[in-house]
């Protein structure tokens, strides 16, 4: 399929004034929204606990989960808990916030769109 990369806006809830806009990389694979540690720093989020993370390779590491964050991609907004990861990482959006934001890849043209069966705001499925 490719890289799809998006532009997310990262609100801290503690604090509305810090608020930073990134290149973010969609991955569907990946369960979870991944930050660099310097801009969950930045971003005055609040660690809530520590999780232990599955890579591709195999191999498994404790990391902590920040809770505090608000998540604008597409202008659909919510708010998510992050994952740290070392500074330099990309950001990551992963299938939680996908699913929460109701947004999709299309895979023809590699871009992240609105869900098509509801294009004016998230649809939440309880099944």
């Amino acid at each position: 399929m490719g890289k799809v990369i998006e532009k997310v806006k990262l609100t801290s809830l503690f604090d509305p004034a810090k608020s930073v806009e990134v290149d973010a990389v969609i991955d569907t694979g990946a369960t979870m929204l991944v930050l660099p540690q310097n801009l969950i720093d930045e971003l005055s989020l609040i660690k809530i606990r520590e999780a232990t993370v599955k890579y591709a390779n195999n191999q498994r590491q404790q990391k902590s989960v920040y809770a505090g964050l608000l998540v604008e991609i597409k202008g659909r907004v919510g708010s998510f808990d992050a994952l740290a990861e070392e500074e330099g990482t990309e950001p990551l959006i992963g299938q939680i916030v996908l699913e929460e934001l109701d947004l999709v890849v299309d895979t023809s043209t590699r871009m992240l769109i609105p869900n098509p069966r509801s294009p004016e705001m998230p649809m939440v499925e309880i099944l």
